[in-house]
């Protein structure tokens, strides 16, 4: 079993969700309830008890059947309500989704449920923190959400994986879902049909997958930055594309602030006389693309964190004021649109770590180095695969940024008659952004032989720090290798290399 984290994240309705924390559930993590959370969910579940015990009130899910069935009356006990509505939603396919996002689910719905509104047991919520304490993770089949009434598929399986029925992992090993509580050592959960509906009733899996993409994506711009700026001081381009005064003057504030960014990188670069006096637009246009897409992720990222911040659920329950609201706040759109404008994002920021390998390879723009960046060239090939595996994910990328928040279709007996299909939207940029860390594992592994092929050597201190961060884990490619390995090794240095640095303008 894995070591629990030592810091506790907890769950407290007055404090803000930060979307950082969606990083550290990958791993074992202590999970506690404020006592203001405890004292909101005994509250809720207190009033929601009080409701059913009075004749003639309905409430959704509770008394009732599911979705358009809610005209009929529901099943006879508590525990067979439950079922009602898991065992029909248990039928999803195709892969697992990534255990980074299965668990992050379960800790987005845990912080939902915490607020106090959703009128569950104060046992459930503190069987989703006990979860998040091991290794355990619900399997969860990537098909079958469309992002309206809840992620009521992903979630159903993963209410069953806490239940005992189907399949988890522990430690990154699947095993039936009973084995695998056994192994963790948590008992099966039992619900009734209130708690078993707001497990599934929230928009959980979709803001988890939006949430982790907006990270990686965040991460990603970072590098993007970094090595658009070793590639320029490899090149000597004179850094006059960074100009404060030109920046200012195109009117975007993320585009000046990228241009600033940039400019730390190259401080104390030296231009070859060689160079044009205008770059081609992989290097003179950055700031206005990386900025550009720094403002898009920078959107996503605030939407998905009102979402987390946000109670996701139908009904909800006001005790001050005696009401159960039914409405529609399981409904995905917000983080649909921010994962559809993410894929958008990344993408673009893909396209151009493609150009710049394009611009590596190629003798007469690559500043005088051989083509394929070969040291003996035909007898060696270099980075010419690299190249191509770079081309085929910039074409997968393209062919998935067709919006999916748009992709309205009625379902549901036209109960759902407009839905988001934020569920995928979401895992698409979450699929997305780990593309492009890998094209930037690419481009950083052929700036790594850029640099080793260059006689003039880097000129900025920063660049040559980050070029040497990646010489010490890749060797320069003096015969042909297998390449697979080291793009892997580079997309890690370099997320682990600009983390660390003190940028002054984050």
């Amino acid at each position: 079993m894995s070591p629990i984290e030592t810091a506790a994240i907890v769950l407290d309705p007055s404090t803000p969700f930060e979307l950082e924390q969606l990083d550290l559930i990958g791993r074992p993590t202590r999970i506690e309830l404020s006592k203001d959370a405890i004292a909101r969910v005994t509250r809720g579940r207190d009033f929601v008890e009080g409701v059913l015990r009075r004749n003639g009130r309905p409430v959704y899910g509770a008394t009732t059947g599911f979705g358009p069935l809610v005209v009929f009356e529901g099943r006879d006990s508590a525990t067979e309500q439950c079922d009602n509505v898991l065992q029909h939603l248990t039928v999803g396919q195709g892969a697992d989704l990534p255990i980074p996002i299965a668990r992050a689910s379960i800790l987005v719905r845990a912080r939902s449920l915490a607020q106090g509104l959703s009128g569950v047991s104060l046992s459930t919520v503190e069987a989703l923190c006990r979860m998040l304490s091991t290794g355990f993770a619900p399997v969860i089949p990537i098909w079958g959400s469309v992002g309206a009434s809840g992620d009521l598929v992903p979630l159903a399986h993963a209410a069953q994986s806490l239940r005992g029925v189907g399949h988890a992992y522990v430690d990154g090993e699947r095993m039936p879902a009973r084995d695998a509580l056994g192994a963790a050592g948590l008992t099966p959960l039992e619900l009734d049909g209130r708690d078993a509906l707001a497990l599934v009733n929230g928009t959980s899996v979709t803001t988890a997958a939006a949430g982790l993409a907006a990270l990686s994506a965040r991460r990603s711009l970072q590098v993007a930055t970094a090595l658009t700026a070793v590639l320029a001081d490899l090149l000597g381009a004179t850094p006059a594309f960074v100009a404060p005064s030109l920046l200012e003057a195109f009117g975007h504030p993320d585009v000046a602030t990228t241009g600033q960014e940039l400019a730390w990188w190259l401080e104390g670069t030296t231009p070859s006389p060689d160079r044009p006096l205008q770059e081609p637009y992989s290097v003179r246009c950055t700031p206005q693309l990386l900025g550009a897409a720094r403002s898009a992720i920078g959107w996503s990222i605030e939407t998905v964190s009102h979402d987390l911040r946000g109670v996701s659920d139908n009904p909800l329950f006001f005790p001050d004021e005696d009401l159960v609201a039914h409405g529609g706040n399981f409904f995905g759109q917000p983080s649909a649109f921010a994962s559809d404008l993410l894929s958008s994002a990344v993408t673009q920021v893909g396209n151009l770590a493609e150009r710049q390998i394009d611009m590596l390879v190629d003798p007469g723009r690559n500043g005088g180095r051989p083509p394929m960046l070969a040291t003996e060239p035909g007898r060696q090939h270099s980075i010419q695969g690299l190249q191509v595996m770079s081309t085929s994910l910039v074409a997968a990328m393209r062919r998935a940024c067709m919006p999916a928040a748009m992709q309205s279709l009625p379902t549901n007996l036209h109960n759902q008659d407009v839905v988001p299909f934020g569920t995928q939207a979401a895992v698409t940029a979450y699929e997305q952004a780990q593309k492009l860390r890998l094209l930037h594992g690419a481009l950083g592994v052929a700036l790594r032989q850029a640099a080793h092929l260059d006689n003039r050597g880097s000129t900025a201190s920063r660049c040559t720090d980050l070029v040497a961060a990646l010489s010490d884990r890749i060797d320069p490619i003096i015969h042909d290798r297998p390449l697979d390995e080291d793009i892997r090794i580079a997309a890690d240095v370099l997320e682990r290399h600009v983390e660390t640095k003190p940028w002054p303008y984050r």
